[in-house]
């Protein structure tokens, strides 16, 4: 995996996008320099599921952005995606590398330094760190928010480039890009925005100028 592939992550949220279709919100990041996204759906059935994932993946995949699957290893797998994003009560990584193959992207989430410890020793191709600050989309949190200053410490820890998540937005992601994390992954940020193109641009171009 290109670790850029990592930049500026999308997850997606159909609540969140304004009554605009997700398909129409995903071309929209792409078009303003998305450079992944995750199909995350907890209440469609396994069938629409599979539809969406087809759909974002024929959009995807002819600009090169990889698509990946919150959790549903089997979705992946009907979709031909590029990978599955777990959570730590999810399938275990190993389990997920092992139905996916070597070649796909495997990222794992974690919340607490010893959760980014252990996920050292996975077969994972990044981490998801968070929630960096409160946020709405994700409540059952089982420590305190990250901030900048604890993104700096988790990524002198980490052998795996990170990927930080959870209210992260233009006012802040400044701060987040200069703690040298490889990416953020947004999701009202770009969902939400009046413009998802415009919106994305700004945070790549953000998110590159910090890196320097």
């Amino acid at each position: 995996m290109n670790p850029q592939d990592l930049l500026v992550y999308l997850v997606t949220d159909r609540s969140l996008c304004l009554g605009r279709s997700l398909e129409e919100v995903v071309a929209r990041a792409a078009e303003g320099g998305c450079t992944m996204v995750q199909l995350r759906e907890k209440e469609a059935d396994t069938g629409e599921f599979v539809a969406l994932a087809r759909a974002l993946h024929k959009l995807l995949k002819p600009l090169s952005i990889p698509l990946l699957i919150n959790d549903r290893v089997d979705v992946a797998l009907a979709a031909g995606v590029e990978g599955v994003h777990v959570g730590q009560s999810d399938m275990l990584p190993e389990d997920v590398r092992r139905l996916m193959g070597p070649d796909a992207i495997v990222g794992l989430s974690v919340e607490t330094e010893a959760e980014l410890l252990d996920a050292q020793n996975r077969p994972v191709d990044y981490i998801g760190i968070g929630p960096v600050y409160p946020t709405q989309t994700k409540k059952d949190v089982k420590g305190s928010p990250w901030g900048p200053d604890g993104l700096r410490r988790a990524v002198e820890l980490s052998s795996l480039p990170l990927v930080a998540i959870g209210g992260v937005q233009r006012d802040n992601v400044k701060d987040v890009a200069g703690s040298g994390v490889a990416g953020i992954a947004v999701v009202s940020a770009i969902c939400s925005a009046p413009s998802p193109t415009e919106a994305t641009r700004e945070l790549v171009r953000t998110m590159k100028e910090g890196a320097r």
